[in-house]
Parts: structure tokens; C-alpha cells; sequence
């Protein structure tokens, strides 16, 4: 059983995974945080799991592993009739953050919306400002649409 006292020691090398969550990986998937400077830019897991099981017919969502240790999570928008998916949350822990786990997930991702029905482009939306992930996203090749909704920059990764 895991154990989210004592995490495992990982390195750049450890091998990145989107799983399901399980009963088992649940309450170590909860624990995870971002750093205190990134936390008004998303929202926490539980309050992302629990809007998943609510709009259940869109919501994908995973825990990223490195090796068998949950580091982060992402969910996507999923709806099948549009061409544009979009990434709606997403986090790596902040012990994790640095060893290219991020980057990792976010291809994974990349690959799983490309076997989607119509998928074209990969969205994603962020708020600029200190800790803001719009920088990471635009180095993965995210580009900024002009677009806002409320506060947030609308990125494009066309697939």
C-alpha cells in the first residue's frame, strides 16, 4: 500500500504514467500540492475530482505517476462532437515540480487526445501573473489565441 508520509526517492529517470485513480491511490492523490506562489492557479484535486464526477460524461481524468509514485494530476474536457479538447486541470506536486514529469504527463496527454473522435487542437487556459503555468505551456508549443475568458489567456496546441 502506499504510503503519502514517505515518499519514494525519484529522479529525472523515472518512467511517467497517467492511471486511473483507484480507492488506493485516492487519498495520496488528494495530498498533493502545488507550490504556495502557484495555488490561486488551480483548483485542489478533490475539488477537481469532485466536479468530474459531476459533468462525468466529459470529464477524463488521471493521476501522473513517476514509477509508482502519484507526483500529479491533469483532466481533460472531453467532448467528442468538437474538434478542440481542452485541458482543464492540471498540477504536479511541488517536491516534483523541475524533474520534467510535467512535460511528460502533458505528451502523454497529447497522445491520448489524438485517438479522440475530431481532435485537432489541444486547449488549455492560464492566468498570467507570478507562478502562472503559461510560460511551461508555451514551451511545450501551447500558443495564445488572443483569447480570454474571464481572466484567464485561451493556448492552442494544434495535434
Amino acid at each position: 500500500m502506499m504510503s503519502d508520509a514517505t515518499p519514494e526517492v525519484l529522479t529525472r529517470a523515472a518512467t511517467v504514467t497517467l492511471r486511473e485513480i483507484t480507492k488506493e491511490t485516492l487519498r495520496p492523490v488528494l495530498h498533493l500540492n502545488v507550490a504556495e506562489n502557484q495555488k490561486n492557479f488551480v483548483a485542489t484535486n478533490a475539488q477537481s475530482i469532485a466536479e468530474a464526477y459531476f459533468s462525468r460524461e466529459n470529464a477524463w481524468f488521471r493521476a501522473v505517476f513517476a514509477d509508482e509514485t502519484p507526483v500529479g494530476f491533469l483532466m481533460l474536457y472531453d467532448e467528442p462532437a468538437e474538434p478542440v479538447y481542452f485541458l482543464w486541470r492540471f498540477m504536479i506536486d511541488a517536491r516534483y515540480q523541475g524533474f520534467g514529469f510535467g512535460k511528460r504527463a502533458i505528451a502523454l496527454l497529447v497522445a491520448h487526445v489524438k485517438t479522440r473522435p475530431h481532435a485537432t487542437e489541444l486547449g488549455v487556459s492560464c492566468v498570467p501573473g507570478d507562478g502562472s503555468p503559461c510560460p511551461f505551456y508555451e514551451k511545450l508549443g501551447f500558443v495564445y489565441t488572443g483569447e480570454k475568458h474571464d481572466n484567464e489567456l485561451i493556448l492552442k496546441l494544434k495535434l
